[in-house]
């Protein structure tokens, strides 16, 4: 006969399972249903994902906002091209203002567009970085690059928010070499060598014609002859110049010498002159005797006017004894 069921081990049976249950969601479903503080984007990268693996962190400025939950792949037939989405998660209460208070919760998906539309017009974009050269392992960088404009796919993954993309380090110098090297394999190098050689070619065949060595001949001869020339001129300057000083010596002695010739001419034309002033007086005194249209009246009045342009005369060689070389100035 069957032993009856304990009630108290069915009940253990039923709380037992109901743990496992428990366990199982938290292990298998990563907490899902307590995760109403993170806020879940998806974020396609171009670069390659290789190193980036599920639980990686997801870094703001060097701190650790949240971790990568998923990575996919998605293959557009249409295009031939494979989109990589990787879903991340950012603990609200990391992201605090000023005053101490969490990231906004969003409610619908309208407020979750205007919290990440703030985001994103803060400049804040989405990089792949290195974690470890050794590991090769790589992280999400989430940080402001102001000068990258965000470039979304518009491509759906779970009904999750797109965060732009930016291309890492690596790949922008990649990307950069490439164009450069597309530029240059664009460029017609072998019509410019061969401009290059033709030109080489006709400028050879220029220095090396009858014209330029005739024109080499010719501008020797000429540096010879003027070579000739200002030898010929040193030469005949050297005694010109030389006479040149010794004239304009003894021309500044002659002006030396004739300066007291001239000052002693000036005290005899100035003696004359008060001669002549004091006949003058005689004169009217034998006015009435003599008459004032007389011969010798004519006379005095001639030389006195004689004497006072030979004084005229001795005061300006007297101021200027050059005018005796050069003349008078008008």
């Amino acid at each position: 006969m069957s032993k009856p069921v304990s009630p108290t081990a069915i009940g253990g049976f039923t709380v037992g399972g109901i743990a496992l249950l428990l366990v199982a969601l938290f292990v298998f479903g990563g907490g899902r249903f307590l995760q109403a503080d993170k806020v879940r984007f998806v974020i396609f990268f171009d670069s390659s994902l290789n190193g980036l693996e599920i639980g990686a962190p997801v870094k703001m400025q060097g701190v650790k906002v949240g971790q990568v939950t998923e990575i996919a792949l998605q293959i557009d037939p249409k295009a031939t091209k494979v989109y990589k989405p990787v879903a991340i998660e950012i603990d609200r209460n990391v992201l605090t203002s000023s005053e101490g208070t969490a990231f906004p919760r969003a409610m619908n998906r309208k407020e979750r567009e205007a919290n990440r539309d703030r985001l994103v017009a803060a400049g804040f974009r989405a990089r792949l970085e290195m974690q470890s050269l050794l590991t090769g392992l790589l992280y999400i960088d989430f940080d402001v690059h102001p000068d990258k404009p965000p470039v979304f796919t518009g491509l759906e993954y779970h009904g999750l928010l797109e965060l732009p993309a930016i291309p890492t380090t690596v790949d922008e110098i990649r990307n950069t070499a490439e164009e450069v090297a597309k530029k240059i394999n664009e460029l017609p190098l072998e019509d410019m060598v061969q401009d290059l050689s033709a030109s080489l070619r006709e400028i050879k065949t220029f220095l090396t014609s009858e014209d330029i060595k005739k024109s080499k001949v010719a501008l020797a001869n000429t540096l010879n002859e003027m070579e000739k020339t200002v030898k010929t001129l040193n030469h005949n300057l050297e005694p010109l110049l030389t006479n040149t000083n010794k004239t304009m010596v003894n021309t500044n002695a002659l002006i030396n010498d004739f300066k007291p010739i001239v000052a002693n001419t000036d005290k005899t034309l100035t003696a004359a002159t008060a001669a002549l002033d004091r006949s003058q007086d005689s004169m009217a005194k034998l006015d009435g005797a003599v008459g004032p249209e007389s011969d010798l009246t004519e006379t005095l009045e001639a030389l006195k006017d004689t004497a006072r342009s030979i004084r005229n005369l001795a005061d300006y060689l007297e101021r200027h004894p050059e005018a005796v070389l050069t003349g008078k100035d008008d």
